[in-house]
């Protein structure tokens, strides 16, 4: 997997925390910096963390599954690709994004939240061969990158963005997994 269709997975798995991010900076009365860097850093932290737990676990059961590796790493993004979608579509229409509070506690439950589809895109790094440290550290840097400009970005312009990030989140991950599918059938 080459550094463009890892860098087009890193966008789509920041969408979730970078959607979060633009909510966090709506409530934002003036836009503080510092607090903006700690909720990039939680988001990019967790996203970079949860595919390496993914890809250790994967990789005990790569060598049972290496046929099948690109139709596992096809479902697995085509699945969180799709759960981006169908929470774009299907969001709650009286949430609320409230007074702004930087509490530790739920920033860490927003991290693990946002970065669970990291997780199951780690396993099929695993299964795919792919080297995951510097595709870690690709995914982490981008989530912190568009996080930090999400919260500069909700204070601004507030919340019309989110739902399109979540849709093009969504699309480019199940493209992601369409081609690597297409790959291990021989057909790219």
């Amino acid at each position: 997997m080459g550094f463009v269709e890892l860098f087009l997975i890193a966008v789509g798995l920041s969408m979730d925390a970078f959607a979060v991010s633009v909510c966090k900076g709506l409530g934002m009365q003036r836009l503080n910096m510092g607090q903006a860097v700690v909720i990039a850093l939680f988001f990019g932290g967790f996203q970079a963390l949860m595919p390496v737990i993914g890809w250790a676990v994967g990789a005990q059961f790569a060598h049972f599954v290496s046929t099948y590796a690109h139709w596992i790493a096809f479902a697995l993004l085509a699945f969180v690709g799709g759960k981006m979608l169908w929470d774009a579509f299907h969001e709650d229409e009286g949430e609320d994004a409230g007074p702004f509070k930087l509490e530790l506690g739920d920033l860490l439950m927003l991290a693990i939240a946002t970065s669970i589809d990291a997780l199951a895109v780690g396993v099929s790094f695993a299964f795919l061969d792919v080297a995951i440290a510097p595709s870690a550290a690709l995914i982490g840097v981008t989530t912190f990158v568009l996080s930090l400009a999400g919260v500069a970005l909700g204070h601004q312009f507030g919340s019309r963005w989110e739902k399109p990030a979540t849709i093009v989140g969504g699309i480019v991950l199940i493209l992601i997994g369409v081609k690597v599918m297409l790959e291990g059938l021989g057909i790219l």
